[in-house]
């Protein structure tokens, strides 16, 4: 208990939560701060190229064997997996519809890149190795948890079918499709093709991830702010409970896999988070009777700032605890 203080205490303390901190205050205050939406894009473009290029190279590094294939079946498996158990907990505490229901499970199976990244972050600080290929599975963690929720809906009457449009924009969603095809880059680019742009991936990574989170400060607080009479104490105690249990799901996977903390404490991460960038898109078309006011701020402003403050440093200091560092 004493270390998970301990790491929340400096994970709070670091750029990147300040920063978000930071963004929350000033949409709190009615502040007129703003990042302008095209800046806000490119900020999230750079993260995802980055994050996919460098696990490619991890891969390329690794190689592909059992034990890479293994370990992105488990991850898949825990994205088809959580909305299922999310959906039961939403039905059992809340009074939520089957559709915003199972729309907002989506998210819980999917997964937050920008909460990876920042528990990269506080492992990389912490002087703690993982295993590389980790950004694979959370590419491969993005879309199935959006078809578990939409067979939830299929199987309460709804008629949601999966045409063409839909599998579109699960396939090719922008996010998906940028980090997929970055890390094939890097993949087959490999070392020789980090030493060309290590100075734009590696070096900028902290500073433009501090400006992104910047703004998810200012997103979420504001969605917290016009939400209030939405946000029922009932929802808001899901979305702190819904990362522990997806926690201690990626930990069991982890723990069945023989991954090493640091990769264990990513499971953990990716298991925990909830999609606020993928699933909105996907939900808009599949299941446009959803709330979004529902779904993003319940991802966005519960569960992305709990794991931030208290969830990553729970997964790192319980990953080590298990396994040992």
């Amino acid at each position: 208990m004493q270390e998970i203080v301990s790491l929340a205490a400096a994970n709070l303390l670091s750029p990147m939560i300040l920063s978000f901190a930071l963004g929350l205050f000033a949409a709190f205050a009615r502040s007129e701060l703003t990042i302008p939406e095209a800046a806000a894009k490119a900020l999230s473009i750079y993260l995802l190229f980055a994050i996919g290029f460098k696990g490619g190279v991890a891969v390329a590094d690794h190689g592909v064997d059992l034990k890479l294939i293994t370990v992105m079946a488990g991850g898949v498996l825990l994205s088809f997996g959580l909305p299922f158990v999310a959906f039961g907990l939403l039905r059992v505490l809340t009074r939520l519809s089957v559709v915003d229901a199972a729309a907002t499970s989506a998210h819980y199976g999917s997964i937050s890149i920008v909460t990876f990244v920042t528990a990269i972050s506080v492992l990389t600080g912490r002087g703690i190795e993982s295993e590389g290929y980790m950004v694979a599975v959370a590419a491969a963690m993005e879309a199935p948890a959006i078809i578990s929720a939409l067979w939830l809906v299929s199987r309460n009457g709804t008629g949601t079918k999966m045409d063409a449009d839909l599998w579109r924009e699960i396939l090719l969603n922008g996010s998906i499709v940028l980090l997929v095809g970055s890390f094939l880059i890097g993949a087959i680019t490999g070392q020789d093709g980090m030493a060309r742009i290590e100075s734009f991936v590696v070096s900028p990574f902290q500073g433009v991830l501090c400006l992104f989170l910047l703004d998810m400060g200012l997103v979420a607080g504001r969605g917290l702010r016009g939400a209030r009479g939405l946000l029922t104490p009932q929802l808001f105690l899901f979305g702190m409970l819904m990362p522990a249990v997806g926690s201690a799901f990626g930990l069991a996977v982890a723990l069945a896999l023989g991954l090493t903390p640091g990769g264990a404490a990513l499971l953990m991460t990716l298991a925990a988070s909830a999609s606020y960038i993928a699933v909105p898109a996907a939900m808009r078309v599949a299941l446009p009777e959803a709330d979004p006011a529902i779904y993003l701020t319940l991802s966005l402003g519960v569960t992305f700032p709990f794991n931030l403050a208290i969830g990553i440093p729970s997964y790192v200091a319980l990953s080590s605890m298990m396994i040992g560092a």
